[in-house]
């Protein structure tokens, strides 16, 4: 039973080492993103159904070059719209996500990243392409002043 505990607390040290640095508090995010002056990256993403969103959280969002410059040059926001009851979220959370996909995401895209100014602006949107986190991240400063 000792060991159980120990590999489940050291599963959990690992996983949080290694997780992505994501906002869900959008107001919060626009906060930090003002302070830093960073720009936001908004992911709208379906976690538990939508195929292309899991590809590009594996292949972009988790990987340690992406995860490494983010944190440094990002706010990152997650919109997640989970379908599986077992992920539902927080009754606020859906509904901040609900507003912000009125706002960003009017045709409903999936996985669909809307890069914002530290102002609140909307200046870039892309969604999942098979390209390397260098090349992603290349991609999204196309749309800053991150160069």
């Amino acid at each position: 039973m000792k060991t159980l505990t120990t590999l489940i607390v050291l599963l959990c040290l690992i996983g949080g080492v290694n997780a992505q640095d994501w906002n869900t508090d959008f107001e919060k995010a626009k906060s930090i993103a003002k302070a830093e002056n960073k720009p936001i990256i908004l992911v709208f993403q379906g976690s538990d159904w939508c195929a292309p969103c899991i590809k590009l959280d594996k292949e972009i969002w988790s990987s340690e070059t992406f995860k490494a410059y983010a944190k440094k040059h990002y706010v990152m926001v997650k919109a997640d719209f989970p379908r599986r009851k077992a992920n539902a979220l927080s009754e606020d959370v859906q509904k901040q996500n609900n507003q912000l996909a009125e706002k960003y995401n009017l045709n409903g895209y999936f996985p669909f990243v809307v890069i914002i100014d530290a102002s609140g602006k909307k200046v870039g949107e892309t969604g999942y392409k098979k390209i390397t986190p260098q090349e992603y991240i290349e991609l999204i400063n196309q749309f800053t002043s991150r160069k």
